[in-house]
């Protein structure tokens, strides 16, 4: 990412929205990335035993695009809300970042 980019807070719905668009026409040559892969969760996280706490990052053309969190229970589904954490997405000019609550 630039560091000339501008960064802009918005809320978690604001960020899922953009990145879950983005990733829905999943540009070619786009990589999910595991940059952290605890395993088990931490059991604050109420998730089944086995349960992996990961961080991703996705690239795109070598720049990362996207930044989320997410459990992976052993069966292969989300845990938690069900859904993908998005952390920061970044469309080549602006990087959306998650709003800290007050």
């Amino acid at each position: 990412m630039s560091s000339s980019s501008n960064i802009v807070p918005v809320s978690a719905t604001k960020l899922r929205h953009l990145l879950n668009a983005w990733l829905a026409s999943r540009p070619p040559g786009v990589r999910e990335v595991i940059l952290k892969n605890r395993h088990p969760a931490k059991p604050a996280a109420n998730e089944p035993f086995c349960t992996k706490s990961l961080a991703v990052s996705y690239l795109s053309g070598g720049v990362e695009t996207g930044r989320a969190h997410r459990y992976l229970r052993p069966d292969g589904t989300i845990g938690a809300s069900g859904k993908t954490n998005p952390k920061l997405f970044f469309d080549g000019k602006v990087m959306y970042v998650l709003q800290r609550e007050p």
